[in-house]
Parts: structure tokens; sequence; C-alpha cells
């Protein structure tokens, strides 16, 4: 399994860019979800991170394994906030390091939950629209990063984001340790949330009665698409996808290399 998963990762680093979408329905469009807080949420707002020059040198064509990555983690998350309280998660981590001997070593987690709506709840319906059909965004392929938003209905807000950056100091969020995967649901089974990590790509899904959120990464086909479908008033919904690449920090003996082959290529 740490084989497979190492090599997913490697995939995933050469297929994913960073990208972030958001939609909202109505006017009175309901904020996004607080763990989303952290990003832009504006329309067509795309992240830039600054990085220094000892980052970027030799980077074309490395990985983990390479000179200057040592490893990654990857956060996928997605989350779905019903108006009557009910909660449905699902997140797991994908990492790898190297150890001591310089080997690579892979570890995931995951996650999947429905809580909330309690007793008194109930009066706040799920708020689904059986009026309202969304549909044809499972149809959709492309090669590298889709992001899908299809909603019927009002006061919803939906996000996905997307996005990669060199973060040594990478958050790694709860949940059971090497578990390839998780899932859960309420008592009716209306409600589900599931993950599954696995040799031929990740997979994460949300459903409830307003409708669908998914993520889903296949290396093999070059794809990681994130679709949200809210059919229904006051949900709010995302799906977020960070993968943070670890650096080896550049010893004083190779900058000094560095400087001594720039002076030679400039004498040239």
């Amino acid at each position: 399994m740490k084989q497979h998963l190492t090599q997913l990762g490697l995939a995933i680093c050469t297929t994913m860019c960073g990208v972030t979408g958001s939609a909202w329905a109505s006017s009175g469009a309901a904020p996004v979800p607080e763990f989303l807080s952290s990003h832009d949420n504006g329309i067509d707002a795309i992240k830039v991170q600054m990085v220094d020059d000892d980052v970027l040198a030799s980077q074309t064509g490395k990985n983990v394994g390479g000179t200057m990555i040592s490893g990654f983690v990857l956060n996928i998350l997605s989350q779905w906030q019903l108006p009557n309280g009910v909660t449905a998660l699902a997140q797991g981590t994908l990492a790898a390091v190297e150890n001591t001997a310089g080997q690579l070593t892979s570890t995931v987690r995951t996650q999947a939950s429905v809580s909330g709506g309690g007793p008194g709840s109930g009066s706040a319906g799920s708020g689904a629209n059986p009026n309202a059909k969304v549909s044809g965004g499972q149809g959709i392929a492309v090669n590298g990063v889709s992001q899908t938003t299809q909603v019927a209905g009002d006061h919803n807000s939906g996000a996905n984001s997307a996005l990669i950056d060199f973060n040594n100091n990478a958050v790694t969020p709860t949940g059971t340790v090497n578990a390839p995967s998780a899932a859960a649901s309420n008592s009716t089974g209306s409600i589900k949330a599931g993950i599954s990590f696995g040799s031929n790509g990740i997979s994460v899904a949300l459903q409830t009665p307003a409708g669908l959120a998914s993520q889903t990464i296949a290396p093999g086909n070059g794809q990681i698409a994130q679709l949200l479908q809210i059919a229904g008033n006051n949900q709010q919904v995302a799906n977020a996808l960070q993968l943070h690449l670890q650096t080896q920090q550049m010893s004083a003996a190779m900058i000094r290399q560095l400087g001594v082959l720039q002076a030679l290529q400039n004498r040239r």
C-alpha cells in the first residue's frame, strides 16, 4: 500500500496546478464555510505564493526524490452544511517524506462523519427542492484540473478550491492513520459521506437530499475533478484540495558551488 500511495502522490505532483473557483446563487448568498475562510472567496480568484530563488533553482522537471523536493502533504476535504444543522464531512491526507536513510515513506489518514441535526432542528428542513434539477457535471472530463458548480436554488454558497504551494510546516488534519477509506451516514441513509484512497486514485463523495459534492483524482488519466451539484436552498458546500511540497534547504557548500558555476558560465 505504501508503494502505491507514493506513486499516486508522484502523479498528483506532476498533474496539479493552483486554481480556485467559487459560485454563489442569488444576491443573498451565504458566506464560504469557515474551513475555507482563509482563502480568497472572490469569483475568479487565483492564489499566488511568492517563492524564493533558492527554492525555484533546479526545480524544472523535479518531483519527490529529486534534488530539491523532499516530500509532500496532500490534504483533501469536502463539507456540506444543511440549514437544519446537519453537517456531512469527508477528509483525508496523503503524506510522503524522506526518512533518515533517504528512503520515501508514505502514510494516509481518513475521516468521515455526519453530525448535528438534534431535537428541534427538524423544522428547518434539509432545504432540498424536489423540483430543482442539476445534472451533467459527472460527464465532464478534461486533462488537468476541472471545477464544476451546478446550482438550482436560492441563498446557496458553493466553493471549489485547489492549490499547490511550498510549505515545510503543512498541518495534517486528524483522522485514522493508515486507513485507506472511511464512510459515514445518518440513521435513515439520506446523508452519506465517504472517502477512499487506492492505487488508482482518490475518491471523495458527499450525498445529501439537496445534492452531491465530489472530488476525484485519477493520476492514470491525468485528471483532478471537483464537482458541486446543489438542488435546494440555504446550503453551504465546499471542496478543498491542498498540495504542500516540502523542500530541502540548500547548504552553504551548495550555494558556493552554484556561485562558482555561475561565474564560470559568465566567463564563457
